[in-house]
């Protein structure tokens, strides 16, 4: 687990509503408060689906997609008053998280880990985000939380998120 200050909160706000930048991850559940306290469950509704004739209609992922989610989100909090907070819980998409746990050698499988974690949260003064590793059972193997954070390290430096650690 590792936590990030963000520095630039106009800069980081125009990256994860703004831009594909965050497209790599699902969104597991938000919290926005402005005028009202706005709450998302991020999990597909499958049921919503059936009866469809066409299979692709289905959603591939059990949390809704957070290039699909951006612009509900962005429509709760633009206006011209700072929201007094929100609290964005997104999941690494499966296939990725896959990939970074092959890439780095772990023998922890996509079967054991839950998902890759990020929780983005302003309480009206500060913006930080924090790295978490979900798993299904106890894993005593703590090298998915390395991988992780230092996936994030790189996400955020790519990216040019500015942040203290």
């Amino acid at each position: 687990m590792k936590a990030y200050k963000i520095t630039e909160r106009k800069n980081f706000m125009g990256r994860l509503l703004g831009s594909s930048v965050f497209d790599s991850f699902l969104l597991a559940e938000a919290s926005i408060t402005t005028y009202n306290t706005f709450l998302i469950d991020g999990r597909i509704n499958k049921g919503f689906f059936t009866g469809d004739l066409n299979d692709e209609a289905l959603p591939p992922y059990e949390f809704s997609r957070w290039q699909d989610m951006r612009s509900l989100c962005f429509d709760l909090i633009k206006g011209k008053r700072t929201p007094v907070g929100f609290k964005f819980v997104l999941h690494l998409k499966p296939e990725l998280a896959e990939s970074l746990l092959t890439e780095n050698g772990s023998a922890v499988t996509l079967n054991d880990l839950k998902a890759f974690v990020l929780n983005i949260k302003y309480d009206g003064n500060d913006l930080t985000c924090v790295t978490a590793t979900a798993f299904h059972t106890f894993i005593p193997d703590k090298m998915p939380d390395q991988i992780w954070d230092g996936y994030m390290d790189q996400f955020m430096g790519n990216n040019g998120i500015g942040y203290e650690p």
